[in-house]
């Protein structure tokens, strides 16, 4: 019983965590900040909220699909089928879109490679410079890297509140995302096949959530009110939402289990705000490096999935207590989270590279 138990309980964490892209590893850790850089270069401040939110929306999407496909794939094929699954669908993807590109694209690529070819008949000439263009390729890099006002993002108090927004918001998203299937298994008393399709619900809502913060945004910002209060009333709304229903449920209030998952499905649906908030004010405050910022950012953010996951664990042996252990930390990460925000963050166009001191 106990070890039917512990290997349900872990199957869900493992499903869980292997289908949500928004937990990136080395590989993937560059997608956000390519995606940003794109929107930030392409798409007018008017219509950024909805542009962020259809491409990082697309994470809870594949969320659902994930906790959806994942349970019997891996109670057919095994835990490992999942990865191989989804890795495959992923290249699967990225050829997709390599072939729209050389549809698109094909033809101007195919005049390039003729007039390459042509200054030289055996090809020894057109592969040198292939050759060159690949070390130049590697010294624009590094000559690029150098010239990143590293020093001129820390001294921004509006860099250092997204910095701090990102840990707080990914530490309340990673422990949920982690514990709360063996919350409503445990203290619930909800079984495996229940708390896993609860556990589509927080995704669920949020794919609707977003589609509702997005044009809000963007319309306010349309009308003439303060880009820089817009973002604000959104990651407000996205960090608030949360603390409050984690509060709610934290309490013994004598509230039937569906009431207490309505309440977290609610409140982490809700924190999808940030998607017009945190996440559109580095393309708010520089277009040149909003791609950068965004990496700075999701490093830190990436911490509390190291940490607080573990944390959580240690507090749950410790006290036996999901108050203390998952929500409480949350709800303090969430409030101060809010309160740095309101006191610092800003989308006001800065140019970083003015701040670096000439040598």
């Amino acid at each position: 019983m106990v070890f039917g138990h512990c290997y349900s309980s872990c199957c869900s964490r493992v499903y869980a965590r292997a289908c949500l892209v928004k937990d990136p590893g080395i590989g993937e850790g560059v997608s956000p900040s390519a995606a940003t850089d794109l929107i930030a270069r392409s798409i007018p401040l008017q219509e950024r909220s909805r542009a962020v939110a259809v491409v990082f929306g697309g994470l809870s999407f594949g969320s659902v699909l994930g906790l959806l496909f994942a349970p019997p794939i891996i109670q057919n094929l095994g835990w490992e089928s999942v990865f191989y699954i989804f890795g495959l669908l992923g290249i699967v993807w990225c050829l997709g879109f390599e072939s729209l590109k050389v549809q698109r694209f094909g033809d101007k690529e195919g005049i390039l490679n003729l007039g390459q070819s042509s200054t030289g008949s055996d090809g020894l000439i057109s592969s040198a410079m292939s050759s060159e263009s690949s070390h130049s390729s590697l010294e624009d890099l590094q000559n690029s890297l150098k010239d990143v006002p590293w020093g001129a993002f820390f001294k921004s108090k509006a860099v250092w509140a997204m910095i701090y927004a990102h840990f707080c918001g990914s530490w309340g998203h990673y422990t949920c995302l982690s514990w709360l299937p063996t919350f409503f298994s445990e203290e619930l008393n909800l079984n495996l096949t229940e708390a896993a399709w609860v556990s589509v619900l927080p995704p669920l809502g949020s794919m609707i959530i977003t589609s509702i913060a997005a044009p809000f945004a963007d319309n306010l910002i349309s009308n003439g009110v303060d880009t820089t209060k817009v973002r604000k009333i959104c990651q407000t709304i996205a960090f608030v939402s949360p603390a409050t229903f984690m509060m709610l449920s934290s309490v013994d209030l004598g509230l039937p289990p569906w009431e207490i998952v309505a309440f977290l499905t609610s409140g982490l649906a809700l924190s999808s705000f940030a998607l017009s908030g945190l996440y559109c004010t580095h393309q708010d405050i520089s277009r040149e490096y909003a791609s950068i910022l965004l990496g700075i950012t999701n490093t830190v953010g990436a911490v509390p999935g190291i940490v607080g996951i573990a944390l959580t664990g240690f507090l749950l042996d410790s006290t036996h207590s999901w108050s203390i252990s998952l929500f409480v930390p949350s709800i303090f990460f969430y409030l101060t989270g809010t309160a740095v925000w309101l006191a610092f963050a800003s989308s006001e166009p800065q140019d970083f590279s003015k701040s670096e001191p000439e040598s």
